[in-house]
């Protein structure tokens, strides 16, 4: 709900704008602008470059954000030096409202920003004034003491140009303002010291020769470039290519960065999940294009419906979600999903055809329904599924909505009963070297043949197992099973490894390196033909514990993969820290990367970031002779995927590999028609 009442911010910004015009108003009347300044080509020079500065910032990315660098500030330090406080204030404020206008901001904004700048620069003016008579001809030659009141002078319009302003934000976002300050001090200030310290270059190269001024704008004209492919790039990491809304990676940072602002100020947030009921009809009648361009319009309308500071994201398919920070609890909630519903219900019209959509919402509220983003998007999704069952359009997380339905619970009892009956086996999909076609492992894999239901999806029992207490029996039989037929493999001449995944509970497991350590030498397999692997958001739901257990692992000679990468969240800065040895590009860029240039874009960085990083990468859903090609062209280390072979028992590989190694044809179709018909003839 808008606020009537005046705040205390709104007198605080009043005041500021009246100090600071009265300050302008004092310098156009007692000292202006000496003609003899304006009709000076430095004069001229300088304040066309402070405008440029303010109309065209410098945009550079910070982590999933961008922050604004104004190169006017350099310019006008020029000014100052040269002509003195009236004039470089005069410009500045001119420049100031111009960018302002321009961007269309608020009436009382560019106000307030005019009048900070001008109490900035006339504070800073009267302290360069102590060393330097600038009403005189300003500075014409820099000395050491001239210097040092320089750095003074520009310690005084960094405190003042920031501080009023984080007075103002501080006061709007109830932060105490030391803490504020100090999510950006340090990059403000080096930022705003750089800028201030190249002005006596400018104004010496100006003094000397203006024909030596381009050369400095050359620099300048680099880092506009730069910090513009920066942006670029930044934006395909944490943006889908598609609707251009956050990604599924923004989202998570976002949502976290949202639990913690909730914690800090003692309010709560929310997560909701959207999906889009009978999409799949759309695309499967009226074609991918049609389907594409509803999820446009659809991400169009859900930003319409919320606020600013909250945060819309495409998570993949016809999945989407939801951010809504500071709200007062589930009243406020539901309304927002009254909005969102009512939104959706209107009609879409799409290339002149009418479609009508629904959507099944989830809802999870911190800290009600959990104390991390990991936790807040499962339970969302468990509503979101309970949403969908029962049609209602929307549901907030209870409890009772995670309980099994009978059929799951009888599903779990049968797991158990299934692990120590040897109906689960491990079947195995070879990985090999694209550069060599060398088979250099496979990837174990666990099926459940059920006496009854026949063969059950991983996708179904393994959250099962994970929810129940069951993964880490299951992990250790999958690993176990495996490298005991790495023994038999190496026995039999094939020099292969073995790759097991592990879960979050898995890995959080202090007693997990001394259970590897002991099948290791139960098997007799050396530690350097295991590759263990975890996903992005199992690493970090909890950094600090995966990097000792990672750090044992690795310890002991044990290879570690980081799986389906680029679809959860990670820091690169922590990536870079983690011991691990290769990189797996998910299956859903690679499958359709010949036909979209943004999987294609993701799969050729993720290749270039394992190369930098000193990591082998391995792409999983190859499927055809095409893709193959593709990585092969990128660079990419290792292929896994149906165009080699599909997922088998030991005993099918073992033929497999013999038949793979028979000498290819140019062409390399002996993949396909020896290896791939092998274990095709095994499963069928």
């Amino acid at each position: 709900m808008r606020r009537s009442r005046l705040q205390p911010v709104h007198g605080y910004c009043a005041a500021v704008s009246i100090l600071g015009l009265s300050v302008l108003a004092g310098l156009l009347v007692g000292d202006g602008v000496r003609l003899s300044a304006v009709l000076s080509w430095k004069f001229v020079f300088f304040a066309v470059f402070v405008i440029f500065g303010e109309l065209y910032p410098l945009r550079v990315p910070r982590g999933d954000a961008e922050s604004a660098i104004t190169t006017s500030t350099t310019f006008g330090f020029a000014l100052l030096l040269c002509f003195g406080t009236a004039p470089a204030v005069i410009v500045f404020a001119l420049a100031s409202a111009l960018g302002d206008i321009v961007g269309r901001r608020a009436w009382w904004k560019v106000v307030f920003n005019v009048a900070q700048y001008t109490l900035a620069l006339t504070a800073c003016g009267h302290v360069l004034g102590l060393a330097v008579d600038l009403q005189a001809g300003g500075v014409e030659k820099f000395t050491v003491r001239n210097l040092l009141m320089l750095l003074v002078a520009g310690g005084v319009f960094f405190a003042v140009n920031v501080g009023v302003t984080a007075v103002a934000v501080a006061m709007v976002q109830r932060l105490p303002l030391l803490t504020f300050l100090r999510q950006d001090l340090a990059f403000h200030a080096s930022s705003t010291g750089v800028l201030i310290a190249i002005s006596p270059i400018v104004v010496v190269v100006a003094g000397h020769s203006l024909v030596l001024l381009p050369v400095i704008l050359l620099p300048m004209v680099v880092a506009y470039k730069t910090a513009s492919m920066s942006l670029d790039k930044e934006h395909q990491a944490f943006h889908d290519g598609l609707t251009g809304l956050p990604n599924r990676t923004l989202f998570y940072d976002r949502a976290q960065q949202a639990i913690f602002a909730a914690r800090r100020n003692r309010q709560a947030s929310a997560v909701l999940l959207i999906d889009l009921d009978r999409f799949k009809e759309v695309n499967d009648t009226l074609g991918h294009h049609i389907g594409d361009l509803l999820l446009k319009e659809v991400g169009l309308r859900l930003q319409k419906v919320l606020r600013e500071v909250d945060t819309v994201a495409r998570l993949g398919g016809d999945e989407f979600g939801l951010i809504l920070r500071n709200v007062a609890g589930q009243e406020e909630i539901v309304g927002v999903v009254d909005r969102i519903t009512s939104a959706l219900h209107q009609p879409f019209i799409v290339e002149d055809l009418r479609l009508d959509i629904e959507a099944s919402i989830g809802i999870a509220l911190y800290p009600h329904h959990g104390e991390d983003a990991e936790t807040l998007m499962q339970r969302a999704d468990v509503a979101m599924y309970a949403a969908k069952a029962t049609h209602d359009g929307h549901a907030i997380y209870a409890a009772n909505l995670d309980h099994y339905t009978p059929d799951r619970l009888s599903l779990v009892g049968e797991l158990r009963e299934a692990l120590n009956r040897g109906q689960l086996v491990v079947h195995y999909q070879p990985k090999v070297t694209i550069a060599t076609r060398t088979v250099e492992g496979v990837e174990a894999l666990l099926r459940w043949n059920h006496p009854q239901r026949g063969r059950i999806n991983p996708d179904e029992f393994i959250p099962l197992a994970e929810q129940t207490g069951l993964i880490k029996p299951l992990t250790m039989f999958v690993l176990e099973q495996a490298l005991r037929q790495c023994h038999t493999w190496h026995q039999g001449g094939h020099q292969i490894g073995v790759a097991v995944n592990l879960s979050t509970r898995v890995l959080q497991d202090a007693h997990l390196p001394q259970d590897v350590a002991r099948l290791l030498k139960t098997c007799t397999v050396e530690p350097q033909w295991l590759n263990l692997e975890l996903t992005e958001s199992i690493i970090m739901a909890d950094p600090a514990r995966s990097m000792e257990v990672l750090t044992d692992l690795n310890g002991m000679g044990v290879r570690l993969s980081i799986d389906d990468f680029g679809t959860g969240y990670s820091s690169l800065a922590y990536l870079k820290r983690l011991p691990v040895h290769e990189i797996k590009i998910d299956k859903s860029f690679i499958l359709n990367m010949t036909v979209d240039d943004n999987d294609a874009v993701i799969a050729r960085s993720t290749i270039d970031l394992g190369r930098n990083l000193g990591l082998r990468v391995v792409a999983e859903g190859v499927e055809t002779t095409e893709v193959w090609d593709n990585l092969a062209a990128m660079g990419c280390d290792v292929a896994q995927g149906y165009y080699l072979s599909p997922p088998a028992p030991g005993d099918a590989i073992t033929g497999w590999l013999a038949d793979f190694h028979r000498p290819l044809d140019p062409a390399g179709t002996a993949i396909r028609d020896q290896a791939y018909d092998s274990v095709s003839a095994f499963l069928d």
